[in-house]
């Protein structure tokens, strides 16, 4: 399976580390950058991310910053995009089989490298339940 990853310079360090544990397991993994911790600006790397998700170069995106708040809101501009913040196992199973989320978004600030490894590993692991959720997805979209 091909993930996208990306983030900024607060998700910098769990990101190298999350394309090094998800590479072991099996993940083909693709970074989007940044490639350091110099501060830098997210939506810089959550649209190019997203756009890969989009048009189905990748199966899913893994985005890491300081909240999470902002990469989610530059991913979820997208049509195409669902894009989950995950701050507890629970939710990345429940954005997955509920709402069909095709993006998680980790708050490096908030959770430990093992907690967002967890959390990634669930996300990637955990499929759409559909039935009466396809109903409440197929309305996220504006158009």
């Amino acid at each position: 399976m091909k993930i996208a990853i990306g983030g900024d310079h607060a998700g910098f360090e769990y990101k190298a580390e999350l394309i090094n544990y998800l590479t072991a397991n099996g993940f083909e993994m693709k970074d989007f950058g940044p490639y350091s911790n110099e501060s830098c600006d997210y939506p810089d790397f959550a649209h190019p991310l997203s756009i890969a998700v989009e048009n189905a170069e990748y199966t899913f995106g893994i985005l890491i910053c300081g909240s999470a708040n902002g990469v989610a809101m530059a991913a979820n501009k997208h049509q195409r995009i669902r894009a989950a913040i995950v701050w507890k196992k629970e939710l990345a199973e429940l954005a997955r089989q509920h709402n069909d989320a095709n993006v998680i978004c980790l708050p490096a600030r908030f959770i430990s490298l093992e907690e967002a490894k967890e959390f990634a590993l669930t996300f990637l692991n955990t499929a759409f339940e559909g039935g009466r959720h396809q109903r409440r997805v197929d309305k996220i979209a504006c158009n």
